[in-house]
C-alpha cells in the first residue's frame, strides 16, 4: 500500500517543506517496498516533483482548493488516501499542516503522530522517533489500525535527489460546503522565509528600537538567513507578527537559529529547541538562552554583530 503525501505550495511553486517531505516519504518507501503518491493542489506540470522521490503525481484540482482551506483540503486528502488505499499520509510541520492534521486524521479515524524526526526504526509495527515534551526528549512510537498519519519536523531529514520522473493523473473531487469563510490573506514579505529558512537570525529588545534592525537584516542577508524576533518585539510593533518566533508564535528547527539580545524566555526556548545549532549574543551572562545555546558571546550586540558582518565580507570577499 502506498504513501501518501500532502505537497504544499504557493502561487504555484511546491515548498522546501514538500520536497523534504517527498525524501522523507521516499526513504519509508524503500523500507517498505512501496510507493510515494505526492497529492498536490496547484497543476504540477512545472515541478518535476519525481527529483525528489514521488513516484506518481496525484492532482487534486478543484477550485475551492485554490486557496488553502484546513477543512476541505483535509476532505480531499482523506478521498485521495481512500482511493490509493493508502497506508501513511504524510504532512509537514508547518502551520497550514498543522491546522490540516487533525482534521485529516478524524476523516481517516487515523493516529496522528506530529514531531517526526526520522525515517522508522521498525516496519513491524510501524515505529517512529519523534519529539516530546517541547523537543526535550524523544519517543518511540508505535502505528497500529491499517492507515496512519504523520507530520515530519522541519529539516529533520533533508532534501534528497533522485534521477525519476513522476506520473501525472488527475483526480475527481466531491467537496461539502466549507463553514470557514477567508476574509483575507496576509503575506510575509521575508526575503526568506522562516518555515523554508535553514539558518535563522533572530533580535529581541537588545536591540532597544526598530532603527537598530538594518545590521540584522544585513546579517541575515549575507547568510542567507530568515530574519526573526522574539514575542515583545512584535508586541511593541518594531517587527511584524509573521517575524515572531517562539512557542506562542512560529516554530523553528533551522540548522543555525542566532539569538541577539534575546534572553531566553521559557516559552522562546521552547518554540526553538529544535534547531540543531544555537548560538546566542547578549551582555547578561546569566541569560537563561546560555543554558540552553551551543555556542555563546557575552558581548555588546552593537560591537559583536558589526564585527561579525565584517568578517563574513572579508571572507566572501576572499573566497569570491
Amino acid at each position: 500500500m502506498p504513501i501518501l503525501v500532502y505537497a504544499e505550495s504557493d502561487q504555484g511553486a511546491f515548498k522546501k517543506g514538500a520536497q523534504e517531505l517527498i525524501s522523507f516519504a521516499r526513504g519509508i518507501a524503500e523500507k517498505m517496498n512501496t510507493e510515494v503518491i505526492a497529492a498536490v493542489t496547484e497543476d504540477p506540470a512545472q515541478a518535476n516533483l519525481g527529483q525528489y522521490g514521488a513516484h506518481r503525481v496525484l492532482y487534486c484540482n478543484h477550485p475551492a482548493l485554490k486557496e488553502f482551506n484546513a477543512e476541505l483540503t483535509a476532505n480531499a486528502l482523506a478521498q485521495a488516501a481512500r482511493e490509493t488505499v493508502a497506508t501513511l499520509v504524510l504532512v509537514s510541520s508547518s502551520a497550514d499542516s498543522r491546522y490540516l492534521a487533525p482534521l485529516l486524521a478524524i476523516e481517516l479515524d487515523a493516529p496522528y503522530l506530529p514531531n517526526i524526526t526520522g525515517l522508522p526504526t521498525s516496519t513491524e509495527p510501524l515505529t517512529f522517533p519523534h519529539n516530546v515534551f517541547t523537543n526535550k526528549a524523544t519517543a518511540f512510537t508505535a502505528l497500529h489500525g491499517s492507515i496512519g498519519v504523520l507530520g515530519l519536523s522541519k529539516n529533520a531529514f533533508g532534501v534528497q535527489h533522485h534521477p525519476d520522473d513522476a506520473s501525472v493523473s488527475n483526480m475527481d473531487l466531491d467537496l461539502p460546503g466549507s463553514s470557514w469563510e477567508i476574509t483575507s490573506t496576509e503575506k510575509a514579505n521575508n526575503k526568506v522565509m522562516i518555515a523554508d529558512a535553514e539558518v535563522v537570525v533572530s533580535a529581541g529588545r537588545g536591540l532597544k528600537g526598530p532603527e537598530n534592525w538594518g545590521m540584522i537584516e544585513e546579517l541575515a542577508e549575507l547568510m542567507g538567513a530568515a530574519t526573526a524576533c522574539s514575542k515583545p518585539v512584535s508586541d511593541l510593533g518594531w517587527r511584524p507578527h509573521s517575524e515572531h518566533v517562539g512557542q506562542t508564535g512560529k516554530p523553528v528547527a533551522a540548522n543555525l537559529y542566532i539569538a541577539v539580545g534575546i534572553s531566553g524566555a521559557i516559552q522562546h526556548l521552547a518554540g526553538i529547541n529544535s534547531s540543531k545549532v544555537k548560538v546566542v549574543i547578549n551582555t547578561d551572562p546569566e541569560a537563561p538562552f546560555f543554558k540552553a545555546a551551543d555556542y555563546g558571546i557575552v558581548g555588546d550586540a552593537f560591537e559583536v554583530v558589526p564585527d561579525l558582518i565584517q568578517k563574513l565580507k572579508d571572507f566572501k570577499a576572499q573566497n569570491a
